[in-house]
């Protein structure tokens, strides 16, 4: 059994655990928190196949703290900052940071250095415009208990994500101007596709089209600022917009790596967290050092 968000959550033994061969940094420490710097394919908690190679039993055995909680989650496949509280007291108060969005967070990914598509769902609006990027990602995400894929579907916004450029920086391939993407965004009648009629619309598809097919090798840095905290959110909004995440085994589509397969991890990070300690109420920022590519 342990213990998230004042619940006691069963795990079922596990007998035969597979091994990650990966190990985490603690980056900070106090008598309240611990903070790590949590590595690819590591689960934050006991799940399905995984309970002794997660970072909370793991903690708990390398500091002899049965009480360490964490106080939010990462998924599995992403790496990067997880704070965890070391008394049960403390549990709810930095839990709640997380649930009042009171913490800042930045993430770091690869994905294609493509034109964008207008997603099925939600809305996209540029934030500098006539640039593209940074542009905010709005629209309504669902996660079914028991299905691996979170979806979009009409409805009430109930996620945000800012997603920016990173210093434009790629890798792959040689990127430019010349490549038809300006380096402050894509013309979106280019990325949509949506140009009016006729031969414009013929060459604006081609452009768009020998474009993507030579991106298919070409990754490029995104920033992504979550406002919201729902399962799969990056990783959903980033598919939706035609850029889909490197490494990703449920989107666009749904693959089945071996367990021990950790050749191609997820190229997604959580590069940063930020928030004023509730009990010192001293600013805390902390960052990742898990590479990308």
């Amino acid at each position: 059994m342990w213990q998230y968000g004042g619940m006691t959550e069963r795990h079922r033994w596990v007998g035969d655990e597979p091994e990650i061969p990966f190990g985490y940094d603690v980056i900070y420490e106090d008598s309240g928190i611990i903070v790590i710097d949590k590595p690819h394919f590591l689960a934050t908690t006991p799940r399905g196949m995984w309970y002794r190679q997660t970072a909370l039993i793991r903690l708990r055995e390398q500091f002899g703290e049965p009480d360490i909680a964490p106080a939010h989650r990462l998924d599995r496949a992403t790496a990067g900052i997880v704070v965890f509280t070391r008394k049960p007291r403390l549990r709810k108060t930095y839990q709640m940071l997380f649930q009042r969005h009171m913490v800042t967070k930045t993430y770091e990914c690869l994905a294609l250095a493509a034109p964008i598509v207008r997603p099925r769902y939600g809305v996209v609006a540029r934030l500098d415009p006539p640039a593209v990027f940074p542009l905010l990602r709005r629209s309504r995400i669902v996660k079914q208990r028991g299905v691996l894929q979170a979806y979009e579907e009409p409805g009430e916004v109930n996620a945000e994500t800012v997603i920016r450029l990173a210093d434009g920086r790629c890798s792959g391939g040689v990127y430019g101007s010349r490549d038809g993407y300006r380096d402050d965004g894509v013309d979106l009648k280019v990325a949509e596709c949506r140009a009016s009629s006729g031969m414009a619309e013929r060459r604006a598809v081609s452009r768009a089209s020998v474009f993507r097919s030579h991106s298919q090798h070409v990754r490029r840095r995104y920033i992504l600022e979550p406002k919201t905290g729902k399962t799969h959110q990056l990783r959903v909004h980033m598919n939706a917009l035609g850029l889909p995440i490197a490494g990703d085994d449920l989107y666009p589509r749904i693959e089945y790596p071996d367990y021990d397969d950790f050749t191609t991890p997820l190229q997604l990070v959580a590069r940063s967290l930020a928030f004023i300690d509730p009990i010192a109420d001293e600013p805390r920022r902390f960052v990742s050092r898990v590479p990308l590519g």
